[in-house]
């Protein structure tokens, strides 16, 4: 009886051990990168574009419900990653500023673009990786 008992347990500890290591918490990239990029944004990106992402009316331009990140994706990865010089649109405003290179790795580009696309009214469901803002040219 008392072998019997001992084997029970111990096969009910594998199965408890073995279920809960099929339950482990399922990590979100997107999430993650997103938590990232909204630290890199507060050291980076704030000042310009302020903690709302409205930027500054005819002088830095919005990032809250931008068309520009929207539609442009991979002018938004190059201006991020070597800065911004010339006219571009946003949300029919043109901005003719000068962004200086932030001097940002590639996986930080990619985070901060996915928490900007992913805050303040924007939504981008495919998150920005490294190899993508690795593939975009000056």
């Amino acid at each position: 009886m008392k072998l019997i008992t001992t084997s029970l347990i111990a096969l009910f500890s594998v199965i408890i051990v073995s279920t809960n290591q099929n339950h482990k918490p399922q990590i979100d990239p997107l999430k993650e990168s997103i938590q990232r990029g909204k630290e890199i944004y507060t050291d980076f990106c704030v000042t310009c574009h302020l903690p709302d992402g409205k930027g500054v009316e005819k002088v830095y331009p919005p990032l809250a419900n931008s068309d520009y990140l929207k539609k442009n994706r991979e002018a938004s990865i190059r201006g991020i990653k070597y800065g911004q010089k010339g006219a571009i649109v946003v949300n029919g405003e043109t901005y003719d500023g000068y962004m200086a290179p932030l001097g940002l790795s590639d996986d930080e580009v990619a985070d901060v673009m996915n928490y900007i696309t992913n805050s303040w009214g924007n939504k981008n469901d495919k998150i920005v990786t490294e190899k993508e803002v690795s593939k975009v040219k000056k």
